[in-house]
């Protein structure tokens, strides 16, 4: 399961590229205006970073404003991957954009029958929406199993599913069973993933017994 960072901050991209655990990274409006720079700068400085994919969303609601936005992103980077809401219109616009060969992701998905429907249109991904699902007492990880069984009835569509709003450790590996293609998650949680309190008490262990015997691996 390729595994995305979802944030805006550079620093952080900086540090997770730097790690080779990232496979590309997801941004929202929300989150590049936490940023307080200028959205296309932004992304442009994230693509540089990361040799994968880099969602960038569009703001625009209707068809029109959306592909003249979807031209203005596809064309900052080759690794942008134009980020559309799953309205008619934002199906519409990924149909057309497909169709042309630049990469989607259709977000703030919900249902199976949205996440069909996306694959309909040609999306490259999919991101249903987990944690959002389980804010309102829903499982969100059944979506996710829900679309995986959908998608491998029909061979033909080749959407990839994003697991999206992933909060938790727990949630990230609910979606690698389920069989999710990828997952995207804030660096806070991608840093969970490596922590474990065996991992830190069996290191500290090892450390004092090490320090106890007096010898270095390195040459002094």
């Amino acid at each position: 399961m390729k595994i995305f960072a979802d944030t805006a901050d550079i620093a952080a991209i900086e540090r997770l590229a730097r790690s080779g655990l990232i496979d590309g990274v997801t941004t929202n409006p929300t989150l590049i205006a936490r940023s307080g720079r200028p959205f296309l700068d932004v992304v442009t400085e994230i693509a540089a970073l990361v040799e994968g994919p880099v969602s960038a969303e569009v703001s625009g609601t209707e068809f029109d404003q959306m592909m003249r936005e979807a031209d203005i992103l596809r064309n900052l980077a080759p690794n942008i991957c134009v980020k559309l809401p799953l309205t008619v219109d934002g199906l519409r616009a990924c149909k057309q954009l497909s169709s042309e060969g630049t990469r989607t992701n259709v977000t703030l998905c919900f249902s199976v029958n949205q996440a069909l429907l996306a694959a309909k249109a040609g999306a490259t991904f999919i991101s249903p929406f987990v944690g959002r699902l389980d804010d309102i007492g829903l499982d969100g990880t059944d979506l996710l199993q829900d679309i995986r069984v959908i998608y491998d009835n029909y061979p033909e569509l080749d959407t990839h599913i994003l697991a999206a709003s992933l909060r938790t450790p727990n949630h990230v590996s609910a979606a690698a069973r389920i069989g999710a293609d990828a997952a995207t998650m804030p660096p806070e949680v991608i840093d969970k993933l490596a922590s474990h309190p065996l991992t830190t008490s069996g290191l500290q262990m090892f450390l004092k017994d090490w320090a106890e015997t007096g010898q270095s691996i390195l040459p002094r």
